[in-house]
């Protein structure tokens, strides 16, 4: 029998919901905020009080929106990563040279988590973002990660967070997902067809540590027209050469 979380627990979880609100709601007034979470109106108040004298939330009038106090602690997480220590200014120039999107992704607690992304001066924007979450089986570096983990890690993420489908090219069963990433290993590099997003493929490599452990993966997004398959072979020389300045950086660093 589950147990009941503490009081504790549950004003945490409240806040944090509280905070996610806004956030989706792009900040909202406290009526709205209790009708989204269907709280009481004294609950959400509470709560948003509390949030505004810790400078994680503030009030506009009577608007309530997230505060740059999370970009703060979102900075000081990102910057803890080597990768992205030694791997931004890599990123930047392999945007510039490939003329694409050019990201950097982690995994943290089963989902892909963009660290640092750029973009070529005329490329064409994405919804990507440092801070992003993606399920790691719809992306390329996303991907490129997963084949690269113990069995057993493999299917324990699965059991977390499943195999949603974003689009008709989402893979959504275990067998065609170890069959993927079995040709990943095979090839060295991963590809998304449209998978995440219609009309948008990308390809990418691991980036593993001096002990051989994935720590994240690298790789470039654009229109699928423009990573056809011969550009994507052309792509896979500076992505594989920008991997290897990385791999070096944390090695020496």
């Amino acid at each position: 029998m589950t147990r009941e979380p503490n009081t504790a627990v549950r004003t945490t979880a409240r806040s944090l919901d509280i905070i996610e609100t806004l956030r989706k709601l792009d900040g909202a007034r406290l009526t709205e905020v209790a009708s989204h979470l269907d709280l009481p109106d004294s609950t959400v108040h509470n709560h948003l009080t509390t949030l505004v004298q810790r400078g994680y939330v503030v009030r506009n009038a009577n608007t309530y929106s997230v505060s740059f106090r999370f970009l703060d602690v979102g900075e000081y997480a990102r910057s803890r990563r080597k990768i992205y220590q030694v791997g931004r200014s890599e990123i930047d120039e392999l945007a510039d040279k490939t003329e694409k999107a050019a990201n950097l992704l982690v995994e943290e607690d089963g989902s892909g988590v963009f660290l640092y992304n750029a973009r070529a001066t005329d490329g064409v924007p994405l919804d990507i973002h440092p801070g992003k979450h993606v399920g790691l089986h719809v992306t390329a570096p996303g991907k490129a990660i997963l084949a690269h983990l113990p069995e057993r890690r493999i299917e324990s993420i699965l059991d977390q967070h499943g195999l949603s489908s974003r689009t008709p090219e989402t893979i959504t069963t275990t067998d065609e997902l170890f069959e993927e990433l079995n040709k990943i290993r095979d090839v060295g590099y991963a590809i998304s067809d449209e998978e995440r997003i219609r009309g948008v493929r990308s390809i990418a490599v691991a980036i593993k540590n001096e002990n051989g452990q994935v720590i994240g993966a690298i790789g470039v997004a654009g229109p699928a027209s423009q990573i056809s398959e011969s550009p994507a072979e052309l792509l896979l020389e500076d992505i594989s050469r920008t991997k290897n300045i990385i791999e070096l950086k944390l090695a020496h660093s």
